[in-house]
């Protein structure tokens, strides 16, 4: 049993952690009206692995050494959930409001669901292949505008294409991660996967003009880089898998679900984005979709 005040604590914790995550898009968008997406990708895993370093440290005392047979699957979690999401994700947040970004990636469980049945033969009921296709026709509704049939034109917008991007990244860090994470705790793969992908992510920063344009970011774009490596990364990271090792995976898993509400709200608060009747709609689908697709 769970101390009913650590309990208390946790949960503050996991709504924190949705409310930080919610948090991403906000800032993201903001950075993104000033840096390139691989620079701000850059800037935001330095400062996610430097912290996620110490935790590592104070954990283990040391950094553990991967083993070989380990190299290959956390390099492509860097390749993955790091470079690809990160440069996707601050691409399409150039023109794709934060409310409409985080429904579209919100629909990742589905297709989590859909490929590992694909990929690992795990089960998949009527509720759940149910979710899915409630999942993915919410994300037609937000990713249209309300207008399902340009989807099937190819009539869409590049930021949109863009974050679906996001969510093909994020299946495959996903599917990896459950190879990478039999043998390495999820503290230490996360942060040689930040590494990693910081990493990869220098070269196209440079090219970018990293050198040259980060001195002249405003002090919002600074402050929302800091928030996404702090408390977006890092922070978010550390809390999630302390809910997943105490009150297990499913239920730290519900609070995530209030990852776009949160990020709707702040989007709507921080910078003004109006909620239309497509994000509603689709937002009514998506989450339905979730809570088939998590039913037992």
């Amino acid at each position: 049993m769970i101390p009913s005040g650590s309990r208390a604590l946790l949960y503050l914790k996991l709504v924190l952690t949705a409310l930080f995550w919610g948090g991403t898009f906000i800032a993201g968008r903001i950075v993104a009206r000033e840096a390139g997406p691989f620079s701000a990708a850059f800037l935001r895993f330095v400062v996610a692995s430097l912290i996620l370093l110490c935790f590592v440290l104070r954990t283990h005392k040391t950094i553990p050494l991967l083993d070989p047979k380990q190299i290959f699957p956390v390099t492509m979690l860097g390749l993955t959930g790091v470079f690809a999401y990160n440069a996707l994700f601050f691409s399409g947040l150039k023109t794709v409001s934060a409310s409409r970004a985080s429904l579209i990636i919100t629909t990742n469980p589905a297709f989590i669901a859909l490929f590992a049945a694909l990929f690992f033969r795990e089960r998949l009921t009527l509720l759940r292949i149910l979710g899915i296709i409630f999942s993915i026709s919410g994300a037609v509704i937000v990713i249209s505008k309300g207008h399902p049939s340009q989807v099937l034109q190819g009539n869409l917008g590049l930021g949109e294409l863009y974050i679906c991007g996001c969510v093909l990244s994020w299946v495959a860090y996903s599917l990896i991660g459950k190879v990478a994470l039999a043998r390495l705790s999820p503290l230490v793969s996360v942060t040689y996967a930040c590494l990693i992908g910081a990493l990869f992510l220098l070269p196209p920063a440079l090219l970018e003009g990293l050198r040259f344009t980060v001195m002249s970011y405003s002090y919002a774009a600074w402050i929302s880089i800091i928030y996404l490596g702090v408390f977006g990364t890092s922070l978010g990271f550390i809390w999630y898998y302390q809910g997943i090792r105490t009150i297990g995976p499913s239920r730290a898993g519900v609070f995530i679900n209030l990852v776009p509400i949160c990020a709707i709200i702040l989007a709507w608060l921080i910078l003004n984005e109006t909620v239309d009747a497509s994000i509603i709609l689709g937002a009514i689908f998506v989450f339905a979709g979730i809570y088939l697709t998590n039913r037992s």
